[in-house]
């Protein structure tokens, strides 16, 4: 597997960063070189968020920021904008059936999933970041869906492990009813 591109876009508050952290541990654990970038807007929630991930095969990457999306999860139309021109024929985008209503084009898959829908039914809707996860690595096979389990465990308040790990597994089950690739 050569260089990964992926980004988790939405708004704030909904947990971008966490997810991106999650699954650039588990790169960085299977010995690959991940680099993280983030943007947002100064307003702390509702306003634009996004979390890249850049992942490289052996040593660095040769841009450490995203410039061609290979994966693309969008949680909220305020989203949609940000990634016009990084978008292409083989670009995976995983979307929210209710709050992106206007998809971005120029990708070869998308996907429109109850992501909120299946939060909510995990307990919270603040569990949308973690369904995404789930829906991201079942469709898209870029890790181990198990080897996340514990890195979701260890990232997330002892309180809300389960109610997360029930978002992620709802969110697997998502992505393989959905099989993109």
């Amino acid at each position: 597997m050569s260089g990964i591109e992926i980004r988790f876009s939405g708004s704030g508050g909904q947990g971008l960063q966490l997810v991106a952290r999650i699954l650039g541990e588990e790169f960085s654990a299977k010995q690959r070189y991940v680099a993280i970038s983030q943007g947002y807007e100064p307003t702390s929630r509702g306003g634009l968020s996004r979390a890249d991930l850049v992942i490289g095969d052996q040593g660095k990457t040769s841009y450490p920021l995203v410039s061609r999306l290979d994966y693309l999860v969008i949680l909220d139309q305020v989203a949609v904008a940000a990634s016009k021109g990084l978008v292409h024929a083989d670009t995976l985008i995983i979307a929210d059936c209710e709050r992106v209503t206007e998809p971005p084009s120029g990708a070869g898959k998308y996907l429109q999933l109850p992501l909120v829908k299946e939060a909510l039914a995990a307990g919270t809707s603040r569990a949308v970041n973690i369904v995404s996860l789930g829906a991201l690595v079942s469709c898209s096979r870029v890790c181990d869906p198990d080897a996340l389990v514990d890195k979701i465990s260890s990232s997330v308040p002892q309180r809300f492990i389960d109610m997360n790990i029930d978002a992620y597994q709802r969110g697997l089950t998502l992505g393989l009813d959905e099989k993109a690739v």
